[in-house]
């Protein structure tokens, strides 16, 4: 019975990132105004690089040595000195299953129907880049330590954001293809949590009492940001303008409210979980 509490909110958890997820894929794939909304920001991004196109370059270089193979020397050493082997079983599954599922998702089960915003180019959500980071982001956070996790969750956000910003940047995916990247890690990393409650593993006792508030306000304002954002790209479209860098501007608030949002209620769940 006790269990069966513990896995609920990691069940609820499930439920919320596969429904989002879902609504971000009707919202920005399916639908005429959700292409072209997505599209702006994408040709935002492309007008308003600058100089950060050189550090998006670079990082997304980096991005596949940083994720596998610093992530998993982090894992092993906290392994090592925490001995939570079946810990990290269940959390090397969770980030397996997380990339696995996107590329079938983006390749297999999800279509990007042609509305005559972007004819001939084919379904990119959700992103495997921004899932690489994630998921690398998540397996740290699950092997921490009750005392650290904190810490991990606001690392691991700001390394996932940074490359899926960098994959916009890049004009490798749209801001929908990072949020959902995203959301698709959050989903792996809640069942993941389900079968540790299920375990019965010991809990941490107190329960870790920091709630990453920072982490809420600054995903709350970007949040609202990104939602002005999308009804100014939304209106200009009917009237026939175009305001590119507000779209922009609007794709990398919304993803940096998502990871932020994310890493913040990860935190909240895992708060009883040694």
């Amino acid at each position: 019975m006790r269990s069966t509490l513990r896995a609920l909110p990691f069940l609820w958890g499930a439920l919320v990132s596969a429904g989002l997820f879902a609504a971000v894929y009707l919202i920005f794939v399916r639908s005429y105004i959700g292409q072209v909304i997505d599209e702006r920001a994408f040709a935002g991004a492309d007008a308003w690089k600058g100089a950060v196109i050189d550090f998006a370059q670079s990082f997304l270089d980096a991005l596949p040595v940083a994720s596998v193979v610093i992530g998993a020397i982090v894992a092993v050493i906290i392994v090592l000195v925490r001995r939570n082997w079946l810990v990290f079983a269940i959390a090397v599954g969770a980030a397996i299953g997380a990339n696995v599922s996107t590329q079938l998702l983006k390749y297999t089960i999800l279509s990007r129907p042609e509305k005559g915003v972007d004819v001939g180019l084919a379904n990119s959500l959700p992103s495997g880049h921004t899932a690489v980071a994630a998921s690398a982001a998540l397996v740290v956070f699950l092997l921490a330590s009750p005392r650290f996790r904190p810490l991990a969750a606001v690392i691991g956000s700001v390394f996932a954001i940074a490359a899926g910003a960098s994959t916009l940047v890049e004009q490798w995916h749209r801001p929908s293809d990072v949020v959902a990247g995203m959301l698709v890690v959050a989903f792996w990393g809640c069942l993941a949590g389900i079968v540790l409650s299920w375990l019965r593993l010991p809990g941490a006792e107190p329960p870790v009492r920091s709630k990453l508030w920072p982490l809420v306000w600054i995903g709350a304002v970007c949040g609202i940001g990104s939602v002005v954002a999308l009804l100014v790209t939304y209106f200009s479209a009917q009237t026939g303008t175009e305001h590119l860098f507000i779209a922009y501007a609007g794709g990398v608030a919304a993803i940096v409210a998502t990871g932020f949002v994310l890493a913040a209620a990860g935190n909240r769940l895992y708060r009883r979980l040694a």
